[in-house]
């Protein structure tokens, strides 16, 4: 271990080193652009997009865009990068994460490698957790590329398809992360070329990396269709779990899993009068019983979601935001509705889906922008080749990091932050207070009323007043209650007064799932060396520890000895508040890390559907005849492999099947001679025939308007195959898991399962290909018989 940090630490000094010549040449250009006027800036753009042209590489023209950004900026915003932002911009350019902290400027740093690779061309990403934040940068720092000559789109929610095409089409875009997702998967489902938005990947650089990156890694964008069948059956599964006991299902906190226990079993297959529950017939039931049991047992209202309005809102654990428009998938939503008695709404069928760890790695190159990345270095290496810089500060750091204050319950906890924030607020220097939930944040709030301390609270149920809010904390005399990461992105100024109260003092009300983003939350405080503090105020009655260290809790409780107040400050009570954080940590990397495995085969798949559909919308002609005669000659050679087989004498093949799959098939009578001995002879026998009907296809697939035909068969039983395959897989997913109590490698049993379904997908979408081919006689008649 002492080994690999010295080998970090060397690594880190030589890259930073190699930074610092290239700065000491970009201040060595600035008398040269401060010569410029401002048209000649705009031509110097020309210039460098002529060069890369001519065969030089974005390295070798970077230091001289850099620093013309660099004099733009100061013309435009009046804001000079410092040299830590100009390092940053390198580490960037590479295709790494800048770490720098908050208050940085790590907004004005994004202007220097956004600018240099969109020379090329080919279109830049900048993306944001927000729309808030989207707008905001396109229009600061787009005001500096608009001033070099470059081109500058936006592309949030809800705006028309016209609008996203001409966004996409500028030199740099920006926009949130899930929406550009979106955009990829959407582009997936259309028909005509033209009607795509997107042109391929370039470059993206991503603001708050580890949190779009890896904190929203596990959750996968996708686009449904409504499905309104079953609601009755919902409702009733809401019924019967709701008067369940605890004997009837256990609940596994690390995993977040629940399941029927024997008893509950049993209790379920008494009340529907049934044998077994797990019969393919019962398929369905069993489904939306586990998913009412999920909503009622794992999710928590104020926590996970927010009824509002007659809905049901999902609530980002990692933000404190409101998923807007997002919806969980297979039922679960619907449970959640039935279980608040809301509206049920239409159930989710998945159409087209994709993780974001996955769209973000077809870009060729991405770099990233955030203040806490070190501690998953090793995750953002493994999965994404990203490494991560550590730039210097502009000015040393000033905030006291207190250690953490520990109480033995969470009324205890609440009344130590009540007093901790009187304390702090006779003095008038401002206070954030970080929560992990909705629940959290209106607790706390209750307790500054009774003292009667006036404050404000941003949560999901506030976020339109976030950015004033969160502008303004740093005000002599604020209190601030925040969820989690609310607010991220926008900089917390200290007025005078507050920095000589000390300035802003952080408290954190509990440790989140990763120390990650603790400090982001004690990255509140102290920016470009203001004076500031933190301080965690955590209890052993926390979720994280009930979670996580429960048992090691239960061992050495009696020990603890806590003040009159509760609180403990032995060193057992530290090592498990830091125990319980370490094995969630751990537990996440290894869940990310299973299901990047699981949907690398879903990946895999959804690239050969992909490929074949856009050869599809292309109306390339010789890429849709070599796929939909390629089908034909599967369709029909996997009719004959179905039915029959060398395990079986000639005599007990079902040929009458056989033949009426066939003329199911191709709308023609199958001939083949008889006293056939095996399945070899009965495929020989079988070619001509086959090969008759693929080669009048052919030959009628030199005629355009055939090739259309082919093209529209094709891509309707795309869709309509991978949409049942979608849902197929993750019925798979779901139960594969259970699989490792069988001794059986999970991820390994999906893949070799996924494929074997791909497989049968494939012939699907063949076998509807050639049933509309074969059917073009008929398909003409018609439309003759309609024109007349």
């Amino acid at each position: 271990m002492i080994q690999f940090v010295k080998q970090l630490t060397n690594d880190q000094s030589r890259r930073l080193k190699a930074y610092e010549r290239r700065v000491a040449r970009i201040n060595e250009l600035e008398t040269t652009m401060k010569a410029l006027s401002d048209d000649e800036m705009r031509t110097y753009t020309e210039t460098l997009k002529a060069r890369l042209l001519d065969g030089k590489k974005v390295d070798d023209i970077a230091e001289e865009g850099f620093a013309l950004v660099r004099e733009a900026s100061v013309r435009v915003l009046g804001m000079r990068h410092y040299d830590v932002q100009l390092i940053g911009g390198f580490a960037l350019l590479e295709g790494n994460i800048s770490e720098m902290p908050t208050g940085e400027g790590k907004t004005l740093v994004a202007a220097l490698p956004s600018y240099v690779k969109a020379l090329e061309g080919k279109g830049v990403h900048v993306i944001t957790v927000n729309d808030y934040l989207a707008r905001r940068d396109a229009e600061q720092i787009g005001k500096i590329h608009d001033f070099l000559g470059l081109t500058v789109g936006l592309n949030v929610p809800d705006i028309e398809a016209d609008e996203k095409r001409s966004a996409y089409q500028a030199d740099i875009t920006y926009g949130v992360g899930t929406e550009f997702g979106f955009d990829y998967l959407r582009d997936n489902l259309v028909h005509k070329p033209e009607e795509r938005v997107q042109r391929p990947f370039h470059f993206a650089i991503v603001d708050e990396v580890d949190s779009i990156l890896i904190d929203e890694a596990k959750t996968p964008l996708i686009i449904a269709q409504k499905d309104r069948s079953h609601i009755r059956l919902k409702q009733l599964a809401q019924q019967i779990i709701s008067e369940f006991e605890e004997t009837d299902y256990e609940v596994d906190l690390e995993s977040k899993s629940a399941t029927f226990t024997e008893a509950g079993i049993v209790k379920i297959e008494e009340l529907f009068a049934i044998d077994n529950l797990f019969s393919a017939s019962h398929q369905v039931l069993y489904h939306y019983l586990v998913q009412a049991l999920r909503a009622n047992v794992l999710f928590e209202l104020d926590v996970d979601y927010i009824v509002r309005e007659d809905k049901i809102e999902l609530i980002d654990l990692f933000t404190g935001r409101i998923m807007e428009g997002r919806s969980l998938s297979e039922g679960l939503h619907q449970a959640l509705e039935a279980k608040e008695g809301v509206t049920i709404t239409e159930e989710n069928k998945t159409t087209a889906e994709i993780t974001i760890q996955h769209y973000f790695r077809m870009y060729p190159l991405v770099g990233g922008m955030t203040g806490t990345a070190q501690t998953s270095r090793q995750e953002f290496l493994k999965t994404y080749n990203m490494d991560v810089v550590q730039v210097p500060t502009n000015r040393e750091r000033q905030r006291v990091d207190h250690p953490d204050r520990i109480f033995m319950t969470t009324e205890q906890k609440y009344a130590a932050v009540t007093e901790k924030v009187a304390e702090l607020h006779a003095t008038g220097r401002p206070v954030l207070i970080g929560t992990t939930s909705i629940a959290q944040s209106e607790a706390i709030s209750k307790h500054l009323k009774k003292k009667r301390i006036e404050h404000d609270v941003l949560n999901a149920k506030t976020v339109a007043q976030e950015a004033d809010i969160i502008a303004n904390a740093g005000q002599f005399g604020k209190v601030t209650i925040a969820t989690n990461m609310a607010g991220r992105g926008t900089d917390i100024t200290l007025d005078a007064k507050a920095k000589e109260a000390g300035g802003l003092f952080v408290i954190g009300t509990e440790r989140h799932e990763s120390k990650r983003v603790d400090n982001q939350l004690r990255g509140r405080s102290g920016r470009q060396g203001d004076p500031g503090a933190t301080e965690f105020f955590v209890s052993l009655e926390d979720e994280i520890v009930k979670r996580y260290a429960a048992q090691k809790l239960e061992r050495v409780e009696k020990k603890l000895k806590p003040s009159a107040t509760g609180e403990v400050s032995s060193k057992d009570a530290i090592e498990i508040i830091e125990y319980a954080q370490t094995t969630i940590e751990g537990l996440g990397v290894s869940i990310r890390d299973y299901l990047f495995k699981l949907d690398d085969v879903l990946n895999e798949q959804r690239n050969i559907i992909y490929t074949i559909r856009n050869q599809a919308v292309n109306a390339d002609a010789d890429a849709i005849t070599k796929n939909v005669l390629g089908m034909m000659r599967l369709a029909l050679e996997n009719s004959i492999d179905m039915h029959v087989s060398d395990e079986l004498v000639p005599e007990e093949w079902p040929i009458d099947e056989l033949k009426d799959d066939l003329r199911y098939l191709t709308m023609q009578e199958p001939t083949w001679a008889k006293d056939i001995a095996d399945t070899r002879e009965l495929k020989d026998a079988l070619n001509d025939w086959m090969e008759a009907i693929i080669a009048t296809t052919a030959s009628r697939l030199e005629q355009d308007d055939i090739v259309l035909f082919a093209k529209e068969s094709l891509l309707r039983a795309v869709d309509m195959k991978w949409t049942d395959h979608l849902t197929t897989m993750s019925g798979l997913k779901e139960g594969i898991g259970l699989r490792s109590y069988g001794q059986e490698d999970p991820s390994r049993q999906f893949g070799k399962e996924g494929l074997e379904i791909f497989e049968q997908t494939y012939i699907n979408i063949a076998r509807d290909v050639t049933t509309e081919l074969c059917q073009l006689d008929r398909y003409f008649a018609e439309m003759a018989e309609e024109e007349v």
